[in-house]
């Protein structure tokens, strides 16, 4: 074997490394998954976010695709739900419309197409699917939540300022103190 047959073979080794280690860039990726990895009381995971609100409805569907953003409200569902669940009960759920606070608003021109505009008429909304059960798997609640915060502008946030999603994971996390930590509680 010459030596540029050695340098072609590495080279295609070392490309094919990087594709399988890639990450997707964006949420719509095929390759993306479709639910967090099993760790825990509480199970996240969301249908295709081709077809979320978010992406259908975007004045600038690049941008709205861009990131990891639906995994990181289900990181943020899972964190806060399983510090409100009593031992041994199990949350799923699973995310099936996210409109996120904001939109792109490409009227601006061509150096603000990429720019989020928060505005009162851009409320996040999320739509989702849960299933609370007991240590002995009884249904403690289940149904679908349409969540939406129309004051999203005038609530003063816990959240960082500067966090992206602090709009939608406020959202979230309101329906996990209101909602969810009752459900959880009750059994008691």
């Amino acid at each position: 074997m010459n030596r540029t047959s050695l340098w072609a073979g590495a080279l295609a080794g070392l490309l094919l490394m990087g594709s399988a280690a890639a990450a997707p860039r964006t949420v719509t990726d095929p390759q993306a998954p479709r639910a967090l990895e099993t760790d825990g009381p509480v199970q996240v995971a969301w249908t295709d976010p081709a077809q979320f609100t978010e992406i259908r409805q975007s004045s600038n569907r690049f941008e709205a695709e861009r990131g990891d953003w639906v995994q990181q409200l289900a990181k943020y569902v899972r964190t806060t739900a399983s510090k409100e669940l009593q031992p041994g009960q199990t949350l799923e759920v699973t995310f099936t419309d996210i409109k996120r606070a904001g939109d792109y608003e490409p009227w601006h021109g061509p150096r603000a197409d990429d720019i989020r505009v928060m505005r009162d008429i851009y409320p996040p909304r999320v739509t989702l699917t849960y299933t609370l059960k007991n240590a002995q798997g009884q249904v403690l609640g289940e149904g679908e939540r349409k969540l939406q915060d129309t004051g999203y502008l005038h609530n003063i946030g816990r959240q960082s300022d500067t966090d992206p999603l602090r709009y939608e994971k406020r959202l979230l996390e309101d329906w996990i103190r209101r909602d969810l930590r009752n459900q959880a509680t009750a059994s008691n």
